[in-house]
């Protein structure tokens, strides 16, 4: 299965976050930061602003850093998405 988004959605493949401290602490998943990078997986065909559509500012396979409380986590095939805004989508990593 794959996800297509509609609009103006992205689709991340989160980065797994380091889960031990620099001093060797494994830390909860409870403690650990909420991660905001990760890899666009695949982008929606883009806003329609004014009866014109805006293209897209990211593609796939961008490396993205986004809002840290943005979108709706999904899981598919024991994979872990974020379906975000590109609105919500701070910078590309180059």
């Amino acid at each position: 299965m794959s996800l297509k988004p509609l609009g103006d959605k992205v689709v991340i493949k989160v980065k797994d976050e380091e889960v031990k401290t620099s001093s060797g602490i494994v830390l909860p998943g409870s403690a650990q930061e909420k991660p905001q990078q990760g890899t666009v997986m695949s982008v929606g065909s883009g806003e329609v602003i004014d009866g014109k559509r805006v293209p897209m500012d990211v593609k796939a396979g961008d490396e993205v850093i986004y809002s840290k409380y943005s979108g709706s986590e999904v899981k598919v095939n024991e994979e872990k998405f974020l379906i975000i805004k590109q609105s919500d989508i701070l910078a590309i990593v180059e």
